[in-house]
């Protein structure tokens, strides 16, 4: 399904899916930080709903072809064979990392639009970012879900230096960070860096547009020293 987003190019969101898709073997779940309507989010939920139907038919055939090979001499006899083949196929999905694939999406925001700028954000191309722009609602976001019969991913309601430790998955895979403020993308850094598996992708969008200067600042000054273990994408 192709979805509108108004705040990011059709172009940004082919890059956003690919490298999106490049992670579904990484260890830890999807975050996005900065989700206004939920464009970009329900395309990464969308993209990884259906990861989990085509492992989940994958494993169902993997199943059926087991029963399949079962003789049937005695009823109890096949019973008991099917569930060891059932536990057998359970242990090898683990073995396999294939619980990998059930990863959740959590999407944070304030819901009360832009923040007041810092002074680093200040630039005479942005004038139209002012605070309280932006603005949508959290139960306008989840909605989109619904009626794109997507699931519902985990929504965190907070200004981004008020969330705390356990308002974040233990690992991540993905993370989209697309604050548009200096502070935001220096917050949503420090949360999300140190819970990145080895091989994740992060994307920062906006580095490149002057009319948020602060979004550069703050990337820079968190890179600036530091060996990353994942791909930081700069949009």
């Amino acid at each position: 399904m192709a979805w509108k987003n108004d705040q990011v190019s059709e172009e940004e969101t082919e890059k956003i899916i690919k490298l999106a898709k490049s992670v579904l073997g990484v260890e830890g779940d999807f975050v996005e930080f900065g989700c206004y309507k939920g464009d970009t989010s329900l395309v990464l939920a969308e993209l990884l709903h259906r990861d989990v139907m085509l492992h989940q038919k994958a494993s169902h055939s993997s199943s059926t072809r087991a029963k399949e090979t079962l003789s049937s001499p005695v009823e109890n006899d096949v019973e008991n064979h099917v569930d060891k083949v059932g536990k057998t196929c359970e242990k090898n999905v683990k073995k396999n990392g294939c619980e990998k694939h059930l990863r959740r999406l959590w999407i944070y925001d304030s819901f009360e639009g832009l923040p007041e700028k810092n002074i680093a954000d200040e630039s005479v191309l942005g004038v139209d970012f002012k605070e309280g722009e932006l603005f949508v609602t959290k139960r306008e976001v989840k909605e989109r879900f619904l009626r794109a019969g997507l699931p519902v991913p985990v929504i965190k309601k907070a200004w981004f230096c008020d969330l705390s430790d356990g308002d974040l998955p233990e690992k991540i895979a993905f993370a989209f960070l697309d604050g548009d403020f200096y502070e935001s993308i220096r917050d949503s850094l420090k949360l999300v860096g140190p819970r990145m598996s080895g091989g994740g992708v992060v994307i920062v969008h906006d580095y490149t547009n002057p009319a948020l200067p602060g979004v550069k600042k703050a990337v820079d000054e968190w890179a600036k020293g530091r060996e990353l273990e994942y791909k930081l994408v700069l949009l």
